[in-house]
């Protein structure tokens, strides 16, 4: 019962908060930084994703799964259900982790820059049956036609997955192999642009550990 009663005092509360702006602080000017990185990842998927929808692409593949399988229109939970993935990812961060907010930021702004790569090396256009999705608010700027390779959507929740070490990764986890049953069920993404997701993903998580690694030691020295 002492414990309990604890856990609601105004003394608890009071340290949670002074210790989580203590972290705030001691790393604020990594979490600066990886804003700045997180802008100019924008910028360039922005501009990869303009490219890749005017340019003129090559004609409809084939797919083992799209062709044995009917467009369904999810895109309440193609454009919500992604919303609340990445927004949960960087809240959870904020309010339990905040020290490691910089590093979740960098590795976003990383994925990023790698797809938006990948996106104009791959020149595949978006399937003929594809269910057209318009994203809410300012939102739909970043929304393009032709940028396959590969899913952001399976992509971002599953990179929750591997940066947060709490049981709550799970649900990441889950929400990364649900919205990769989306994008192919919408026939919005060919099936190698969800399958190689978690690769690129995976490979993108370690490559962004090492510069983060480096980046820490730099600043601090």
């Amino acid at each position: 019962m002492r414990i309990g009663s604890m856990l609601l005092t105004k003394e608890y509360f009071t340290k949670g908060y002074k210790d989580w702006l203590k972290e705030l602080i001691e790393y604020k000017y990594f979490i600066s930084l990886s804003i700045m990185i997180f802008v100019i990842a924008t910028f360039i998927d922005y501009y990869s994703g303009s490219y890749v929808t005017n340019k003129a692409q090559t004609e409809h593949v084939p797919d083992l799964i799209l062709d044995h399988i009917r467009a369904v229109d999810l895109s309440v939970l193609y454009v919500y259900g992604y919303i609340i993935l990445f927004t949960a990812i960087l809240l959870f961060t904020i309010f339990f982790h905040v020290r490691t907010l910089h590093v979740v930021i960098s590795q976003f702004s990383l994925l990023i820059m790698l797809r938006a790569v990948f996106t104009i090396l791959t020149h595949l256009e978006t399937p003929p049956d594809a269910i057209a999705v318009a994203f809410p608010w300012k939102f739909q700027v970043l929304s393009f036609q032709n940028d396959m390779f590969f899913s952001g959507h399976t992509a971002i929740p599953f990179l929750g997955f591997l940066m947060i070490k709490k049981p709550v990764r799970y649900f990441f986890l889950c929400g990364s192999f649900i919205m990769g049953a989306v994008v192919l069920l919408m026939h919005i993404h060919y099936s190698i642009d969800v399958f190689a997701a978690f690769f690129m993903t995976y490979g993108s998580y370690k490559i962004g550990n090492l510069f983060v690694r480096r980046a820490e030691r730099y600043i601090r020295n």
